[in-house]
This record gives structure tokens, C-alpha cells and sequence, in this order.
């Protein structure tokens, strides 16, 4: 499933940059090369940060 539209930015795509370190939106676009065009994307972007931040910290108790 496209997350990013525009960009052709897919979810496993997002979830592996925010494995990789992607704490923001923009470090998604820099992991791929591009920039944010109509910003549709960048809410659900910022919740698929969120909760992988809640499953690490589950799990780190």
C-alpha cells in the first residue's frame, strides 16, 4: 500500500526508514531521495513513528 502517493513512497518502505532511524517525516524524504509535495502522507507518516515509538518502549520494560 502507497503511503506517499506523490512520491511512490510505499509502507514497508516508510516502516523500514523508521527502523532505520527516521524520527520525522522529512528523514522518511531524505531516506528516499525526495521532498514532500502535497503533505498528505505526513500524518499517517507521524503515527507509524508514534506507534513504533509505543512498541519500543513496550518492549523495553
Amino acid at each position: 500500500m502507497y503511503v506517499c502517493n506523490c512520491n511512490g513512497i510505499r509502507e514497508r518502505e516508510v516502516r523500514a526508514a523508521i527502523e532505520a532511524g527516521a524520527g520525522k517525516p522529512r528523514d522518511i524524504f531524505a531516506a528516499h531521495q525526495c521532498q514532500v509535495q502535497c503533505a498528505k502522507c505526513v500524518c499517517e507518516m507521524r503515527e507509524m513513528i508514534q506507534d513504533s515509538r509505543a512498541l519500543y518502549a513496550i518492549a523495553a520494560e
